[in-house]
């Protein structure tokens, strides 16, 4: 026979020296599998292409350095690697870039769209472009078609069709306001640097100072930069309110069965 269990059994001293372990946050990604996106990479590596070889055309057709001195050239050598590096990145499955350099590579690009369509090329515009700036033909009028249209339109698209929401925060949008004023410092020293009377001394008809006087320019910057960061502002509240074109169903690996009776 086996003894009886006793009813009351004594409470167990604690051992001494015992670890506590204390709770731990998990990643996401180590509970949700990372996903690939090929249909993005492959789109993101196609105007990355359309993006390099229009800067190269304009390379090739006019001289270097006055090339390489226009805005809407430097915001779309911008955009290139960061279009490239972002397909890498959905194409392996890794974490995206940093939305500080995406969105500032997009605020760019809108801007050489916006500048050039409502400023330069506007007939009502005070300071439109004439002669064959305004109508450039041959080659000129395809990069001018991909600089200031195709290609910022193709960079909307990526992050309105592409690019889950809601990664762009106001914080950023004054950061991103550094280059357009350093790009307003560089057109000045540029045209301190050229003899005055130079054709194309100042690249864009607001900024030159031959003609309005520094006084004038440093107002039309002025109004150019609040405009810029209300854009800059408007793309964050529209990240936050649009929806997510890229989201997943999560597997789960079973499926909830309604109640019985």
């Amino acid at each position: 026979m086996t003894a009886p269990i006793p009813r009351d059994i004594p409470d167990l001293p604690a051992v001494p020296g015992m670890p506590v372990f204390l709770p731990s946050l998990v990643p996401a990604t180590a509970v949700v599998a990372p996903v690939r996106h090929p249909v993005a990479a492959v789109y993101r590596v196609l105007v990355a292409m359309a993006a390099a070889g229009a800067v190269t055309v304009e390379l090739l057709l006019s001289s270097p350095i006055r090339t390489l001195s226009h805005f809407s050239i430097q915001s779309t050598i911008l955009l290139t690697p960061v279009l490239l590096l972002s397909a890498r990145r959905a194409w392996t499955a890794r974490r995206p870039l940093p939305s500080s350099v995406t969105g500032a590579a997009l605020l760019y690009v809108t801007i050489t769209a916006l500048v050039y369509h409502l400023l330069l090329v506007n007939t009502a515009s005070p300071f439109a472009l004439t002669g064959a700036a305004a109508n450039p033909t041959g080659w000129h009028a395809v990069t001018a078609l991909l600089l200031h249209t195709v290609i910022p339109a193709a960079a909307l698209a990526d992050w309105l069709l592409l690019t889950p929401p809601g990664r762009l925060h106001l914080r950023q949008a004054a950061t991103w306001l550094l280059y357009p004023l350093a790009y307003l410092l560089f057109s000045f020293t540029r045209g301190e640097l050229i003899p005055p009377g130079t054709g194309g001394r100042y690249l864009y008809p607001f900024l030159d100072v031959d003609l309005h006087g520094y006084k004038s320019v440093l107002g039309n910057a002025l109004l150019l930069g609040l405009s810029f960061y209300a854009l800059a502002i408007l793309l964050v509240a529209l990240d936050h309110a649009r929806p997510n074109p890229i989201r997943h169903r999560t597997k789960t690996g079973f499926r909830l069965q309604p109640p019985v009776g």
